[in-house]
């Protein structure tokens, strides 16, 4: 889902842009974004939901904290969106409750 982006690029040096896939929508980042600051910035509202309640949840600390910003980066679920760089031809899924890793059974190891 988004909506019009409520955060705006600050000017500063020109970087070499790259297409990624967002939820199957294609959306343009420039290079040396994390996947979070671009999917803000494309006006992506929600990038997973809750295990419990399926509440929507987004970034939030945009330093590694706080976890909000889960999401499936090229087949990997869990994996935390502030923390990542973009590439170009990058595929990201927004992630619906809790996902385990490929392979590991639910109820551990």
């Amino acid at each position: 889902m988004t909506h019009t982006p409520v955060f705006r690029r600050l000017p500063g040096p020109d970087r070499e842009k790259v297409v990624l896939t967002v939820d199957g929508h294609p959306i343009e980042a420039l290079k040396g974004d994390s996947v979070a600051a671009a999917v803000l910035a494309a006006g992506v509202v929600s990038t997973r939901t809750t295990p419990v309640s399926g509440s929507a949840r987004a970034p939030y600390c945009l330093m590694g904290v706080c976890f909000e910003c889960l999401m499936d980066i090229d087949g990997e679920p869990n994996s935390q969106a502030c923390m990542t760089l973009v590439r170009d031809g990058m595929v990201v899924r927004s992630q619906a409750g809790a996902r385990l890793p490929a392979g590991q059974p639910r109820g551990g190891a």
